[in-house]
């Protein structure tokens, strides 16, 4: 196989920590790597080196043959490498084709070379089976509708070698799916992928290979054929670790909150219509469906920061109200599917 990537010594220090330790790596043409480990095993730190965010204190870095010069995104992205982050870097008040033209040209360009720009994105986007609204504002887009555009934007700069950092951590199953197929269709094509995760059962399927970091440093290299599940955490973690045990709930209790042909305002499918719904005391009801058919809306009900204008919906046995310190004073408790947008205000400290 043609190698495409070769990251020799790469050692990185904050302080006295040392947050990556002499580590190798490379990567072949049409592959899949997974970098595994646990959160703070120093994968993101090591994605960053190579694309220019941080700069190493020692080692080096090789793609398709050249020197990689350090600390700078710019030759990374000239070089042919393109990085998806964890936490999304896009524009919610622009468009998706202006999200995907940033950086690459001025904005306000003539027409005639707008929709020059606009028939490649559909052609890249047809390629790779990645299907999106140019002229849609982020802001109204789902979570996994915003990935995809962030995997475009790379496509589109010409990305050979594509970082994606835990792409899976703020997907449904459904998004996970269509990503995996998705990566299937980017390797057919050549394209080059480093996977960062710390999920067993996805790395052991979309991966060809997989390399373990820990604390720092390079544990374990194998071909993904050729490990299992439980190699797999004990090198992450340095022991052996006990599968959980799932054990059905004994009893299920009164019902403590219910739906009544609730219907929300809204546009589109970000609105509930006529939906029932019942959830008992001990009991896990898992709703699914695909992303933007109507899980913010049920979650913001829930949450009261959506009013239902039709149906009721009834709190241990009293009328819910539409306003959250109400909701939390009751002990109700939601966790976003973007908590870094809806969930937590960044400038703040954790007990504020």
């Amino acid at each position: 196989m043609n190698t495409v990537l070769r990251l020799e010594g790469i050692t990185k220090r904050f302080g006295p920590l040392v947050a990556n330790d002499a580590i190798s790596l490379d990567l072949q043409a049409g592959e899949v790597l997974a970098l595994l480990g646990e959160n703070g095993a120093g994968k993101s730190t090591l994605m960053s080196i190579l694309f220019g965010h941080y700069t190493a204190d020692a080692g080096r870095i090789e793609a398709f043959g050249e020197p990689l010069a350090p600390g700078d995104p710019k030759a990374a992205l000239a070089a042919g490498i393109g990085m998806v982050h964890q936490h999304f870097t896009l524009a919610d008040n622009l468009s998706v084709l202006d999200n995907v033209l940033m950086g690459t040209e001025p904005l306000w360009r003539p027409f005639s070379r707008r929709e020059a720009a606009r028939a490649k994105l559909a052609a890249v986007s047809g390629r790779f089976g990645l299907p999106v609204k140019p002229d849609a504002r982020v802001g109204t887009l789902s979570v996994g509708e915003r990935q995809r555009v962030e995997i475009l934007k790379a496509l589109y700069r010409g990305a050979r070698i594509l970082i994606l950092d835990e792409p899976t951590a703020v997907l449904t199953p459904q998004e996970s799916e269509s990503l995996f197929a998705t990566l299937a269709q980017m390797v057919a094509q050549g394209l080059s992928i480093i996977f960062i995760s710390h999920k067993l059962g996805e790395v052991l399927r979309v991966s060809h290979r997989i390399a373990v970091l820990r604390g720092g440093r390079l544990v374990a290299s194998a071909r993904a054929g050729s490990t299992n599940r439980a190699e797999l955490a004990r090198w992450m973690v340095g022991r052996e670790v006990d599968a959980p045990q799932r054990r059905p709930t004994r009893h299920v209790g009164d019902a403590v909150c219910v739906l009544d042909r609730v219907d929300t305002a809204g546009s589109g499918h970000d609105r509930l219509r006529d939906v029932s719904l019942t959830l008992h005391a001990g009991e896990i009801v898992a709703v699914a469906g695909v992303s933007g058919n109507g899980q913010v809306a049920l979650a913001e009900l829930l949450s009261g920061t959506r009013r239902a204008v039709g149906g009721s919906v009834r709190l241990m046995d009293r009328t819910l109200p539409p306003s959250p310190a109400a909701l939390v004073a009751r002990g109700v408790a939601r966790i976003p599917e973007d908590r870094h947008a809806v969930g937590v205000i960044g400038d703040l400290p954790v007990w504020e």
